[in-house]
């Protein structure tokens, strides 16, 4: 048995939410040890989409560019009954600079991932297994079983869980998922068929008899990729091509099955742990969060975990920050996997209703929705996970509230004059805060000091009208000002390393709010409590 001090985080699981936080870590040149029980990678599609604001966040990793060139963009959403279209978004209405759903098999994105952890110096160790760790105040101490058959001890900060539903690192917290455990049963396959449906959309199939919604995926060439939920007496073995074929049949019609490249069964539940960290060990992905694949947000709010909890826990590891402010990730994460598993939990209520009248009823409401354009721009925003906010997170600033985005919510990106770099990627810049200040109207550029706290590598950017001294963009509509609700007025704002906004306030009151959230992310206060 070997012992040994691993780097200050411990990452366990290399699949997508594990990869995130990796890299993640490593960007912010924080050392971290990822090990995986798998001995290579998986080779079964799971997860399929990457939505909208998930792809905002990897063009923060460096991998955006790889994820577009690998996957298919969706750009609508399409709901059936049977083989009548009920209602037909498109997704272009949604505030991203990324108005799509982007299909791509699981495989892949762990492939791209990986690649990119690997550019930034670190290696996965595969067939090492987590057996059990304790903790103390100071750090973990885990036991791991490795693949030449020999064991070691190592003693780390840090340990995070993103190892999955059966997470060995939950069971060391001493907690349980807790939520409905009445279970539901999924069919998933990568089948190569012929069909009609619009290639460029997601389909949502409600069956005639109510048995349960029917999510079909384009992929490349023919391929295409079934989620159904099946009656709970359904074999758990292997589905044939001919069983694949019966479910689409019932449900849809006018999809034929011509082969199949991997197919399943397995139980789901709805429920998530009270506590996404206790003491030195935190939890993300499904280890912290369980729910039906319906909805196809599980990998994407796995993902997302990642993306909040890393650069608080590099700010940690640096000792730029107290450990309490970690506890946000909790305080921001939870509510966003209870409303998944709400919105999960709904979609598949309206695919099991049995009554012709509840299906009549079902069929109106959504044909009537998808006609308003308040209500379609509704669902495609919860589709890509744009309506995901941290408003009433312990960490932001609540100042003035006005028109424009609030503190907590994800800054918008602005279609910036010509000549100047598009918005959203120079606040994807850098692994650090970035405080932004808009000159009010008409004003020379000035030299405001940075607020007190900055912590190191914040970059600040000043926008302007017209070109002069110290500006970094030139904005001669106010586009800037009037999308973050300024106007003719100067103001700041904060926008966090995870992209969501920590403050924001007109003219000089931005500075203090920008102020105030650098303290609190320095002790990890809330609101609540005095300075």
């Amino acid at each position: 048995m070997r012992t040994g001090n691993a780097p200050p985080v411990l990452v366990v699981g290399a699949g997508p939410v594990g990869l995130v936080l990796a890299c993640e870590l490593a960007r912010r040149e924080i050392p971290v040890r990822v090990v995986d029980r798998l001995p290579r990678p998986t080779d079964q599609s799971r997860a399929i989409v990457v939505h909208a604001r998930t792809l905002e966040a990897l063009e923060r990793v460096g991998a955006l560019d790889d994820f577009l060139a690998a996957g298919i963009r969706a750009s609508a959403v399409e709901m059936h009954d049977g083989p009548n279209v009920l209602a037909h978004v498109e997704l272009d209405t949604v505030d991203s600079p990324f108005p799509f759903s982007l299909v791509l098999p699981q495989t892949d994105t762990e492939l791209i991932l990986t690649r990119r952890l690997r550019s930034l110096g670190v290696r996965i160790e595969r067939g090492v297994t987590l057996t059990e760790f304790a903790q103390d105040g100071d750090g973990a101490r885990a036991r791991l079983s490795l693949p030449d058959g020999g064991g070691e001890t190592a003693e780390t900060p840090w340990i995070a869980g993103a190892d999955g539903s059966h997470s060995t690192v939950r069971a060391g917290t001493g907690q349980r998922l807790v939520g409905s455990f009445t279970g539901e049963r999924f069919l998933l396959a990568d089948v190569e068929a012929t069909h009609r449906l619009d290639p460029s959309a997601i389909h949502t199939f409600f069956p005639p008899e109510g048995g349960g919604p029917l999510l079909v995926f384009p992929m490349r060439e023919r391929r295409v990729r079934v989620i159904a939920q099946v009656p709970l007496d359904t074999p758990t073995t292997e589905p044939t091509p001919a069983q694949v074929q019966d479910v689409l049949d019932a449900r849809a019609g006018g999809i034929a099955v011509t082969s199949t490249h991997w197919s399943t069964v397995f139980d789901i539940h709805h429920a998530q742990v009270p506590r996404y960290r206790r003491g030195r060990a935190l939890l993300l992905g499904d280890a912290a969060h369980i729910h039906s694949p319906a909805g196809g947000q599980g990998m994407n709010t796995g993902m997302q975990d990642a993306f909040n909890l890393a650069w608080k826990l590099a700010a940690v590891v640096r000792g730029e920050a107290a450990s309490e402010l970690l506890d946000s990730y909790h305080a921001e994460r939870h509510p966003v996997a209870q409303r998944v598993i709400e919105q999960t939990t709904r979609l598949t209520d309206l695919g099991t209703l049995r009554r012709p009248a509840e299906r009549t009823v079902r069929n109106i409401l959504l044909h009537t929705a998808s006609g308003l354009a308040p209500l379609k721009h509704g669902v495609a925003d919860m589709t890509e996970e744009i309506t995901v906010n941290y408003r009433h997170s312990p960490l932001v600033v609540r100042g003035e509230r006005g028109h424009g985005p609030q503190p907590g919510d994800a800054a918008p990106d602005v279609r910036t004059a010509e000549g100047q770099p598009p918005w959203h990627s120079l606040l994807a810049e850098g692994p650090g805060h970035t405080v932004v200040t808009v000159l009010p109207e008409s004003l020379d550029a000035d030299a405001r000091p940075a607020p007190p706290g900055t912590p190191p590598g914040t970059r600040r950017l000043l926008v302007g009208d017209e070109p002069g001294p110290g500006v970094d963009v030139v904005d001669p509509q106010r586009r800037i000002a009037r999308r973050y609700g300024f106007g003719a007025h100067g103001g700041t704002f904060v926008v966090r390393p995870d992209g969501y906004l920590a403050s924001i306030g007109r003219d000089g009151r931005g500075t203090t709010a920008a102020e105030d959230y650098f303290v609190r992310r320095a002790t990890g206060r809330p609101l609540s409590q005095p300075l």
